[in-house]
């Protein structure tokens, strides 16, 4: 991953006069630095950290130790700013650790920008919103259009496209997104409302009544004919398929359930409906 990183910044993004201060020319020195002494990188572009993950990670230090250390460069007052590894130096913290070994680099703001943006970016970890962010950046700090981004990243520029025209969308929306309360596509539905108004309110229909995509698709082509949008489509009590056989497999599964039900069994279920396929994913309450 370090290899792919570097090269993803030295060839496609570094120009050569750019070079004074390029990564392969820092000796790579590791230390061992004081954890008080470190504080997050402001180009972050991750805006939230799943605890949960950064415990599980932090018992992966604790039983094997850090493989990989993170990448620092020097900031005011004796401090060191994270341009990669924020989450190994959290996990660290969580744990107790006192100290980490670290790496220090000699970079510009851009050049430790675009580190951060890169490697998360690379990770495919970040949601949608905060990819998106990510490209809106780089595209700023190297004065990018879409498609050079796009050919320098090896995706299509429809997929650069599709992710920045979600910046379009009201911050609430964008927060549901990284939440995950709502999918990208719900928020695709969304972008064809023409005010941030009706956006808005037809989130707080999709939240209130839970609609999947297909309903949500519905609710907003209705409301665009003209129609009345307050009925009650497709409520998960009586989903109404298109698909013969997916009504059947569900209406099966939803008997299954209620015999069960029946039994004193506390059973939770949720669907969802994805583009390629329905999904039940049923919980037996303990």
């Amino acid at each position: 991953m370090v290899i792919i990183l570097r090269q993803s910044l030295n060839d496609l993004f570094f120009s050569n006069n750019d070079n004074k201060n390029k990564i392969d020319d820092i000796q790579n020195d590791i230390i061992q630095l004081d954890l008080a002494q470190i504080t997050p990188n402001p180009f972050q572009p991750r805006l939230e950290f799943d605890d949960e993950k950064i415990v599980e990670l932090s018992q992966t230090l604790k039983t094997h130790g850090i493989i990989q250390p993170i990448v620092v460069r020097k900031g005011k007052n004796n401090h060191y700013e994270i341009i990669a590894g924020e989450r190994r130096w959290r996990a660290a913290k969580h744990i107790g650790w006192t100290t980490i070994p670290a790496i220090v680099k000699n970079m510009t703001d851009t050049e430790t920008a675009s580190v951060a943006l890169i490697e998360n970016i690379q990770r495919e970890s970040l949601s949608v919103i905060e990819e998106a962010k990510a490209y809106e950046q780089l595209i700023s700090i190297h004065s990018l259009t879409q498609e050079a981004l796009a050919q320098r990243l090896g995706k299509s520029q429809s997929t650069i496209a599709n992710r920045l025209r979600l910046l379009t969308l009201p911050k609430a929306i964008q927060t549901q997104i990284v939440n995950k309360t709502i999918t990208e596509r719900h928020a695709r539905g969304l972008m064809r409302l023409k005010t941030e108004k009706e956006q808005l309110d037809f989130l707080d229909k999709i939240l209130k009544r839970k609609l999947n995509v297909r309903e949500t698709d519905d609710l907003v082509k209705s409301y665009l004919e003209g129609n009345n949008t307050d009925r009650k489509i497709n409520s998960k009590k009586n989903i109404q398929y298109v698909n013969k056989d997916i009504r059947i497999v569900t209406n099966t599964i939803k008997r299954s359930i209620t015999l069960i039900e029946n039994t004193g069994i506390k059973v939770d279920t949720e669907e969802q409906d994805f583009e390629d396929y329905y999904q039940i994913t049923i919980k037996v309450i303990k």
